[in-house]
């Protein structure tokens, strides 16, 4: 042949070269490509079972998906993770238990298995690196050394085999196992043993890091917590109640009452730019200065903010706050309030629901100087006046003119038979503006802070 594209063709092949397949040989060569076939789809199952788990945003959906990705590998129906992380030294994760196709019923009696007579006991117990990565039990009801009572739960429930794999990580150790139950007789292969083994590594390092992640944000949520009023104060002619929801990040949305001198009381909210330890130790520095200043000349609302923006203004001129103070009188039920970039107060009554106008004023840290004027109200009697942080707008997820509009339209729904009820009135808002409820975000979830402070004049 002549020579192409500058390949001489007559050049012999290197040495190194492998020679041709004979064509006799058909039945290896099959076989070949048959494992090669089954080793692409393994990969690609164990592709796309990781996949999924990476996308899980929780501990428990990441447990969910760990027992569900782990029945189809092993070629079972049913099965259970135990996550039981090694106990640290400042505080105890709490066991978690999900289970494939067992109802509560079924984990309680497996619970009643002596610890040690398990195969996922066993890897449980192990102190660091376990002796075995896995364990398995080929015929539950025919092992004589089984001990009797897991045998007769075995036949309880209607399982023979069981198959249990670790779940550790390098960083965090032991974290907890996995078992799965087999109808008959059974016991994996060893491509499904391999398998399972593989993924198990993986899952256990994304679980480990999804309980450092959400262990983190329920410390941040206890000093968060820590940091706000533990009761609310009784004053004679107003009842008080609050909503907290918080985004498990550490947010800066706070609120405030404290009594005060002649039998007036401090109302606050407020919002403290970032999220995180700092925002929460900002809120905290910030709520602490507002209580002295509301001590100090709390009939003077506008005072108050004023000393407050100095004081943020000079000790963290990088950050930003909002915040809303009221001074308020029950007995003649009168309020006068100031605000700072701060959403205006919602009255809730029998006869009316209307925003208070309020000045509009920018948030404290943004100007040189900042001063307002300050707002008189008089609330009759039997209505509630609702202070709430900007969050409660924010996760409607609407555009601000809307947010508005859908948080009158929820108080101004609020039934006759909740109006003598601040809490009620809180919980009724909560429930039709935001797209969740009552209920807490998912953690993970991408939401504000919120904070409702209603206040109900007899």
């Amino acid at each position: 042949m002549p020579k192409v594209a500058g390949i001489d063709s007559a050049v012999p092949a290197p040495a190194h070269t492998a020679p041709p397949l004979d064509e006799s040989a058909g039945a290896p060569v099959v076989m070949i490509q048959d494992r090669l076939a089954g080793w692409v789809s393994d990969l690609t199952t164990l592709h796309e079972l990781t996949e999924r788990l990476v996308r899980t945003g929780s501990v428990a959906a990441a447990v969910a998906e760990v027992v569900r990705a782990g029945a189809a590998l092993v070629g079972s129906s049913r099965g259970l993770v135990v996550l039981e992380p090694a106990p640290r030294a400042d505080e105890h994760i709490p066991r978690t238990t999900v289970g494939l196709g067992l109802s509560h019923a079924d984990l309680g009696q497996l619970e009643t298995v002596p610890r040690d007579a398990t195969s996922y006991g066993r890897l449980l117990d192990d102190t660091g690196v376990p002796r075995a990565a896995a364990e398995s039990v080929g015929d539950v009801l025919g092992d004589p050394d089984l001990d009797p009572l897991h045998r007769d739960v075995a036949r309880r429930l209607g399982y023979r085999a069981t198959y249990a794999v670790s779940l550790t990580s390098e960083t965090a150790g032991r974290i907890g196992a996995a078992v799965w139950f087999y109808d008959e007789p059974a016991e994996p292969v060893e491509r499904q043993r391999h398998l399972v083994g593989l993924y198990a590594r993986y899952a256990a390092e994304h679980l480990a890091r999804l309980l450092e992640l959400e262990t983190a944000r329920a410390r941040e949520a206890t000093i968060a917590d820590e940091l706000l009023p533990s009761r609310l104060p009784r004053v004679p002619g107003v009842r008080l109640a609050v909503r907290h929801r918080t985004n498990g990040r550490g947010g800066g949305d706070w609120y405030d009452a404290l009594p005060l001198p002649e039998g007036a009381l401090g109302l606050a909210v407020g919002s403290v730019s970032g999220s995180g330890p700092s925002a929460l130790a900002a809120m905290g520095r910030l709520r602490a200065s507002l209580r002295a200043y509301a001590v100090m000349e709390g009939e003077d609302p506008v005072a108050v903010l004023s000393d407050l923006e100095l004081l943020l203004r000079l000790t963290e001129p990088a950050r930003t706050a909002t915040a809303l103070f009221a001074y308020a009188e029950p007995a003649p039920r009168k309020i006068l309030l100031a605000g700072a970039g701060h959403a205006p107060p919602l009255i809730v009554g029998e006869r009316r629901t209307e925003f208070v106008e309020t000045t509009l004023s920018a948030p404290l840290g943004m100007l040189s100087c900042w001063e307002a004027p300050s707002v008189e109200l008089s609330p009759a009697p039997g209505e509630t006046v609702l202070l709430y942080t900007d969050g409660l707008l924010r996760r409607t997820g609407d555009p601000m003119d809307r947010a508005f509009a859908r948080l009158h339209a929820a108080a101004a729904s609020v039934p006759r038979s909740l109006r003598d009820d601040p809490g009620a009135v809180a919980d009724h808002v909560l429930r039709l503006v935001l797209p969740d409820g009552l209920d807490e975000p998912a953690p993970g979830a991408d939401a504000e802070d919120v904070v409702i402070l209603a206040a109900l004049f007899d």
